[in-house]
C-alpha cells in the first residue's frame, strides 16, 4: 500500500509539506507525488539503502549509557527530505545574519568598553554571575571584533508557520558535518528525486569553513597551518571533528600534539620537528583549553595557548569566551541587542521568554510552571530542563525549588507547537516534530549553509529532537520554485 496523503492526520500543527485535508503544499507537489507511487516494498528497499550507506559512509555519533558506556551508533536518519522555498530562505538567511553580527559585537563589548552595560540595555549583575564570561579575556579584541566565527542558531516553526529562533549556539556547535552527510546518502539512494527541484548545495562548506579560517592567519603566508583540535576518539561529536579536517585538508590534533614555545607561537610536533601552527578550530570547551589559566587538571588543552592567542600569534576558533553569548537568559536580550548595536528591528523573533530573575516573571513561572518549558542558562543537548506539560508534579516542584534556589539559572518559554514533517514509520508516513540548525560562518563577509541540520523526534508527539536522547534527521532542501 503506497504513502495515501489524504489519511495523514496534520491535526493542530504546521506541517512542513502537508496542508489540512492531505493536500501537499504547491512546493512539495513532486515530492510527494512521487512518495505515494512508492510500493511498499520501495519503501522498505530504499530505507535499508539509506541504513546501509550510512553504515558504509561510517557515519555514527557517540551515546553514553550507564549500562554500555561510551558506544558508537549509527546516525539515525529518515528519507523524506524536508523542503523550504528559497524566497522564504532569504528573509531567514538575513535574519540570521543579523543576529550573529549583533552578537558578536555584543562580545567584543562586554570583553571591552562595555557600552551596552553603561547604556542600562545588559543589566550588570546578569555578567556578574555569568558562567561564561571570562575576566581572562578581558582588553582582548580578536581580528574584525569577531569572537563566534562559527555558529548554529536553532529555529523552530510555531503552528501558525512562523519560523523562530529557539537559542544560538556560539561556543563549539556541533552537527554540520551530518547536515553534508545527510545530502550525500539522499543523493545515492534516491538521485531520481533531484530531477524534480532545483535544489541548493551545502557542499561547499568546507571550502568556504577553510577560506574563513585562513583569513585568520596571522601570518600573511600562501597556506596557513590549520588544525581541528579535539578531545579525541571518545567524545560524541569526534566523528565530526575528523570528518571537517578531512575535508579541509586540515590536521586533527589533540592537546599533546601541540606545544608553545618561549616565543609565545604554537607549534605542532611532527616527524620532522616543530612544525608552526597559525590556526586553532578547537572543539574543546574554554575550561579545558589552556591549564595554564583554566582548569589546571586539564590533560586536552594546550599550556600557554592564552598567552599565544593575546599576543596575536595564533587565531583561535572560536574565540575563548564567546560563550559569554551562549547563555539563555542573554538570548531574551537579542532583540533589543540587535537594536542597540545595529540599529534595527530583529529580522527573526525569539520565542518569547521568561527570565527566572525578574520576580515577576518568576512568580508567572512558578505559577504556570506546568505549561511551561523551563531550561536552565548553560546546558545544551535538551538536558537540564522540564517540559512542563509531558512531566508530572513531582517535575514540576523539583523544578520550582531549583528556580528559587538560583533564579538567575532559569529561563522559561511557553510550550510550542512545533511544526512537523512527514516521517517514515514502517512504510507509511506521520508527523513528527522537528527543528532546524543552519550554520552561520562570520569573516571578512558571514555565510550562511543553505539549509541547515533538520533533527526530528522519531517517537509520536515527542519534541525532543537530540540524538543523544532518541532524535534523528532529515535532509534540508532549499528549493528554488522560480526555475522549477
Amino acid at each position: 500500500m503506497a504513502i495515501e496523503w489524504d489519511k495523514y492526520h496534520v491535526g493542530q500543527f504546521y506541517d512542513e509539506l502537508i496542508e489540512a485535508q492531505g493536500k501537499p503544499r504547491d512546493y512539495a507537489f513532486h515530492l510527494s507525488e512521487y512518495l505515494a507511487g512508492l510500493s511498499d516494498a520501495e519503501l522498505t528497499e530504499y530505507k535499508a539503502a539509506a541504513d546501509s550507506a550510512i553504515k558504509v559512509m561510517g557515519i555514527t555519533f557517540r551515546v553514553y549509557n550507564d549500562e554500555e558506556g561510551s558506544i558508537d551508533r549509527a546516525w539515525p536518519f529518515d528519507i523524506v527530505p524536508r523542503l523550504i522555498p528559497l524566497n522564504e530562505w532569504r528573509e531567514i538567511e538575513r535574519g540570521l545574519k543579523q543576529r550573529v553580527k549583533a552578537l558578536n559585537m555584543f562580545i567584543d563589548d562586554l570583553y571591552n568598553e562595555q557600552k551596552v552595560i553603561k547604556a542600562g540595555v545588559f543589566p550588570a549583575n546578569l555578567l556578574e554571575k555569568s558562567k561564561n564570561y571570562l575576566p581572562q579575556c578581558r582588553g582582548v579584541s580578536p581580528p574584525l571584533g569577531i569572537w563566534a566565527h562559527i555558529c548554529g542558531s536553532d529555529l523552530v516553526r510555531d503552528q501558525n508557520g512562523t519560523m523562530y529562533v529557539l537559542e544560538d549556539n556560539l561556543r563549539v556547535p556541533s552537527g554540520v558535518s551530518y547536515m553534508l552527510e545527510n545530502r550525500q546518502v539522499m543523493k545515492r539512494v534516491f538521485p531520481e528525486m533531484f530531477e524534480h527541484y532545483d535544489i541548493l548545495p551545502v557542499d561547499d562548506y568546507p571550502s568556504d569553513l577553510y577560506d574563513m579560517l585562513a583569513a585568520l592567519s596571522p601570518r600573511n603566508i600562501e597556506e596557513p597551518e590549520i588544525v581541528v583540535l579535539t578531545p579525541g576518539i571518545y567524545n560524541s561529536a569526534y566523528f565530526e571533528h575528523a570528518y571537517l579536517a578531512q575535508q579541509m585538508g586540515a590536521e586533527l590534533v589533540v592537546g599533546d600534539d601541540l606545544v608553545v614555545e618561549d616565543d609565545d607561537c604554537v607549534y605542532m610536533r611532527t616527524i620532522h620537528g616543530l612544525s608552526r601552527v597559525d590556526v586553532i578550530y578547537r572543539r574543546i570547551d574554554d575550561a579545558f583549553l589552556d591549564p595554564e589559566v583554566f582548569n589546571p587538571e586539564s590533560a586536552l588543552g594546550i599550556p600557554g595557548v592564552m598567552r599565544a592567542w593575546k599576543a596575536g600569534n595564533v587565531a583561535l576558533a572560536n574565540a575563548p569566551g564567546c560563550g559569554v553569548a551562549d547563555d539563555k537568559v542573554v538570548y531574551s536580550y537579542v532583540p533589543k541587542l540587535i537594536e542597540f548595536y545595529l540599529g534595527e528591528e530583529a529580522i527573526l523573533p525569539n520565542v518569547p521568554t521568561y527570565r527566572c530573575n525578574n520576580p515577576e516573571e518568576r512568580e508567572y513561572v512558578l505559577a504556570n510552571i506546568e505549561k511551561m518549558v523551563v531550561k536552565p542558562a548553560n546546558e545544551s543537548g535538551g538536558y537540564g530542563m522540564l517540559i512542563g506539560p509531558h512531566t508530572d508534579k513531582s517535575e514540576h516542584d523539583k523544578f520550582r525549588k531549583l528556580i528559587e534556589a538560583d533564579p538567575r539559572n532559569y529561563v522559561a518559554q511557553p510550550m510550542l507547537l512545533l511544526s512537523t514533517a512527514p516521517t517514515m514509520v514502517k512504510t507509511t508516513a506521520e508527523g513528527r516534530h522537528l527543528d532546524l540548525r543552519p550554520f552561520i560562518l562570520s569573516g571578512k563577509e558571514t555565510k550562511v549553509t543553505m539549509g541547515g541540520l533538520t533533527r526530528v523526534a522519531m517517537v509520536k508527539g515527542s519534541t525532543v529532537v537530540n540524538s543523544s536522547q532518541g532524535g534523528g534527521s532529515k535532509d534540508t532542501w532549499i528549493i528554488d520554485t522560480e526555475n522549477q
